[in-house]
């Protein structure tokens, strides 16, 4: 059943470009919120698998923006290559950042990765020679072409991060029903038992933050692309990038598939709306409503909008057979 309402998603998100403008706005809000529902997802091996409320991130997701960017600017490489290695340098800043935090739990395991994405932020401020300083970034301009990441309609970014989401999500869903996935779940329940019954939390956990790192990373690369800018607040921010993603993930559904895509679907648009319709009110205004509309939806479904998805089906499966059940009699 979930394969089939799988395919039914995978046709409907296929479908939905065709009916708005190439380049309008819409189907801009469409593809950023594709592209936070992916690194949702990465962020859910972590966060969602491990319990571990990782704020840092955003350090992964600048490394690979600024890799990419980088090795295009000086070397000419194209951002195949230069998500790939981002993508190394994403695992290795997660391993690196794993090693004196994995021991940490709770609020201090989410300051001292947050801190880790502020270093970073602090740096590329800094090192202007590298990064730019301040200024930030542009990607250079070149023709439209799937080599070089460039193209001349939104459209084709959207099913760039569509085909990106499709892809994280099948690893999340590898490692759910592996060994490895198992094993997070048994340090997320209880890391005592865990390494009572032989699991070697501390390894298991740097792996899921190995990878988790290294797919945020290579989705920074993909982020360049689509901005053609970005500056070391925009892409190391903890609260542009570190907390939206997290808020994401709690908000669709922690742990589960498609909970990091609802979460993205409801909150990406609900922020750009906001700022839209209210930023030009009151200073403050766009945020305060906006936050106040995250608390209501938390405080009313606690379990994520995917568990409201689940009984919504559940309730409709139920009517629908109860039907068929009538007819019949």
């Amino acid at each position: 059943m979930r394969l089939r309402q799988t395919f039914l998603l995978i046709c409907l998100a296929t479908f939905i470009p065709l009916a708005l403008e190439p380049n309008g706005y819409y189907i801009r809000i469409l593809t950023l919120a594709l592209l936070f529902g992916a690194l949702g997802q990465a962020w859910n091996i972590v966060g969602g698998l491990a319990g571990q409320m990782s704020l840092g991130h955003a350090a992964f997701f600048g490394i690979g923006a600024y890799t990419s960017t980088l090795l295009l600017i000086h070397f000419g490489l194209s951002p195949w290559l230069g998500m790939l290695a981002g993508g190394v340098l994403g695992g290795v800043a997660a391993f690196l950042l794993s090693l004196p935090t994995m021991r940490l739990k709770g609020h201090y395991f989410a300051l001292g990765t947050l801190a880790f994405a502020e270093v970073f932020r602090v740096i590329a401020n800094t090192w202007s020679s590298l990064t730019g300083g301040p200024v930030g970034l542009s990607v250079p301009f070149s023709e439209p072409s799937l080599a070089m990441l460039q193209f001349s309609e939104t459209r084709a970014y959207y099913y760039l991060m569509l085909a990106a989401f499709v892809l994280v999500s099948m690893i999340f869903l590898i490692i759910v029903q592996g060994r490895l996935g198992y094993r997070l779940r048994a340090v997320k329940e209880g890391p005592d038992a865990a390494e009572v019954i032989g699991v070697n939390t501390t390894r298991v956990k740097i792996q899921a933050a190995v990878i988790s790192g290294a797919l945020t990373a290579m989705l920074g690369t993909l982020y360049a692309q689509l901005n053609f800018f970005f500056d070391p607040d925009t892409v190391f921010g903890a609260l542009q990038i570190s907390i939206r993603i997290a808020l994401i993930v709690i908000v669709g559904g922690i742990g589960t598939l498609f909970g990091p895509l609802l979460g993205a679907l409801l909150i990406i648009p609900l922020e750009e709306f906001a700022n839209v319709m209210l930023a030009d009110r009151a200073a403050g205004l766009s945020q305060l409503t906006y936050g106040a509309l995250l608390m209501t939806i938390v405080l009313l479904q606690p379990q994520g909008l995917a568990e409201l998805a689940k009984k919504l089906a559940a309730r409709i499966s139920g009517r629908l057979m109860s039907s068929k059940t009538e007819a019949r009699t």
